[in-house]
């Protein structure tokens, strides 16, 4: 759904006991996740009218017509919000939304394939790509700047990536006999 659909919030729960919701939004200006109502669920089968009520602790308190209890409330829980791509703002050359970078093949600079992007988090400080590292089950978090990714290119659906030292594991040497 990432190429018609870009997910800008969640449902992180009930606020109080009339039908009030915890919203996160993902939105670079936070606010604006009202602005692009109607907003979708991940599957794109049911639409929520999102009234944002107030600013709260970790996001907004906001109001769905469909939901008028906690009850209600606590069901929509984990529930994605997601608008359609055309609502949103087109991009400097150098951002990007998350749903674009997720599944990207990864390659460092000498083009050897490191992996492929899983998810991006954001922990306060700069975003990190957790690649799923090529050949393994383990990932890794690279830091998502332009010193460590250089190029993002979304018509090919590649990105080079210059890690710094530690952040790839190590091979381990043949055992000698």
């Amino acid at each position: 759904m990432s190429d018609t659909h870009i997910c800008v919030g969640v449902i992180s729960g009930s606020y109080g006991v009339n039908g009030e919701l915890r919203i996160k939004s993902f939105c670079a200006i936070p606010d604006d996740i009202e602005t692009y109502s109607p907003l979708t669920d991940e599957s794109g089968d049911r639409q929520f009218d999102l009234a944002i009520l107030r600013p709260i602790k970790s996001g907004f308190a906001g109001r769905l017509p469909e939901v008028t209890n906690k009850e209600d409330a606590d069901v929509m829980r984990g529930t994605q919000l997601f608008a359609r791509r055309e609502q949103l703002p087109s991009l400097p050359d150098d951002e990007f939304y998350h749903a674009d970078l997720i599944g990207l093949d990864v390659y460092d600079t000498g083009g050897e394939l490191l992996g492929r992007v899983k998810t991006v988090q954001n922990h306060g400080a700069d975003d990190l790509l957790e690649l799923q590292l090529s050949g393994s089950s383990t990932t890794t978090f690279l830091p998502f700047t332009k010193t460590a990714v250089p190029t993002v290119d979304l018509g090919s659906r590649r990105i080079v990536a210059d890690p710094p030292e530690g952040i790839l594991p190590t091979p381990k040497p043949a055992p000698q006999e």
